[in-house]
């Protein structure tokens, strides 16, 4: 591992550390103040929602100002959402209208995250200063590896924490503590990656302008390939969205697990996750190329689809859980790296920002819709959602990508 990635990989795990902490604890928090499905689908949207407004605001920025002050930016914004997550365990459980008044409180710290959440764009965009052509799919499938175990302490610990006399209240404090250190550490040991001469030109602009993302495209002027790589993007983060909005529901539903049992089974996934992006993931690549790895993660992604319905017995959706998260482990390093790889360097930080963008939209948009079809559909509702990757697989059999992904393009 050199050396000069240490910082982006521990900025990944900070980050999934922090989502994973709450992943198993938000669903009972729900719960134990009255919401159902579509309240925990309006709290996963809240901070999507509004990450789609600043990532792609804060990218942009970052291209012209440098990676570092804007890596700053978010993680204060993230310490103090932490700071109004934790105060929501001591106010009343009253109502406002007919929503618990606590809920309401985490929902503003989910907002305030998401606003400065342009984490993810920023760093990929460091990520990609800092890289060679030939370096980027390895790099990116390792930062998917530092993400997976991410999840493999994060949920686990958020379940253990949360199953404590103080609750959720501990996941806070918790949070409230990984995000002053990785604040520091962003202080103390981040080195900026965009030199003076490589910025562009600072431009007024107001976070107003995320919401036209496909004149942010037209005013970028990207090549084709990476118009048809942001489209596979689109398709593929709808899926995602869907997917993780719902798939804790489904688990509890199906084995009727508690905090500790579903963070316990977020760290087996956090497993997958690790060997799947940091070895699997490489040797496809180094095999296959980029886009040939592509479409085997999303044809993975639709078999997986289907066979998590097709079971009740624990051990064996375990292995065919294993097939869908393969599916994701292939594709989200190869979707990163194709875009870095065939975007305009002086304009890294606006490519991934409107990358994220995709991410941040589907997130924000359905969650709640796909939180209330599951309510209505149950498992059937996953077999539906396969259409997206499937579409996306269709389009990728179109993808002109040249040389890179042939295997002269690999270390």
């Amino acid at each position: 591992m050199q050396s000069k990635y240490i910082p982006a990989y521990l900025l990944t795990l900070v980050n999934v550390l922090g989502f994973g902490l709450l992943l198993p604890v938000l669903p009972f928090v729900v719960q134990d103040y009255g919401g159902g499905d579509v309240m925990y689908g309006v709290l996963l949207s809240s901070y999507s929602a509004f990450q789609f407004l600043g990532a792609p605001w804060l990218g942009r920025l970052s291209d012209s100002t440098g990676r570092k002050p804007i890596l700053l930016i978010t993680q204060v914004g993230t310490l103090v959402a932490w700071v109004v997550f934790g105060l929501a365990w001591f106010l009343p459980d009253i109502k406002i209208g007919v929503v618990a008044l606590p809920l309401l409180v985490i929902a503003i710290s989910r907002m305030l995250d998401g606003i400065t959440g342009g984490n993810h764009s920023v760093t990929q965009a460091y990520v990609s200063d800092i890289s060679s052509r030939q370096e980027k799919s390895y790099i990116f499938a390792n930062v998917g590896g530092v993400a997976g175990l991410g999840f493999i302490i994060g949920p686990g610990l958020g379940g253990l924490l949360a199953s404590t006399q103080i609750g959720y209240l501990a996941v806070a404090i918790c949070g409230f503590a990984i995000s002053v250190v990785t604040l520091l550490s962003i202080q103390l040991s981040l080195k900026e990656s965009l030199p003076l001469d490589s910025r562009k030109p600072h431009e007024k602009q107001s976070i107003s302008q995320s919401f036209r993302l496909l004149k942010r495209i037209k005013r970028l002027k990207p090549s084709q390939v990476v118009k048809r790589l942001f489209l596979l993007r689109a398709l593929f983060s709808a899926m995602m969205a869907a997917y993780i909005a719902t798939i804790a529901l489904f688990i509890i539903d199906l084995f009727a697990l508690d905090e500790r049992g579903l963070g316990l089974f977020m760290l087996v996934v956090g497993i997958f996750m690790i060997l799947n992006q940091i070895v699997v993931s490489k040797w496809f690549i180094r095999h296959f190329g980029e886009a040939t790895t592509l479409r085997m993660g999303l044809f993975l992604c639709i078999a997986g689809l289907f066979l998590i319905t097709m079971t009740k017995n624990f051990w064996l959706y375990v292995v065919y859980y294993y097939v869908l998260n393969l599916g994701v482990s292939l594709a989200t390093p190869t979707f990163n790296a194709l875009i870095a790889q065939n975007g305009r360097p002086q304009d890294m930080g606006e490519v991934m920002g409107i990358s994220s963008s995709f991410v941040s939209i589907s997130n924000a948009v359905l969650p709640v819709c796909a939180t209330f079809i599951y309510a209505s559909l149950g498992a059937v509702f996953f077999n539906l959602i396969a259409i997206l990757p499937a579409v996306a697989l269709l389009l990728a059999f179109g993808l002109n990508l040249g040389g890179s992904n042939s295997d002269e393009s690999h270390v």
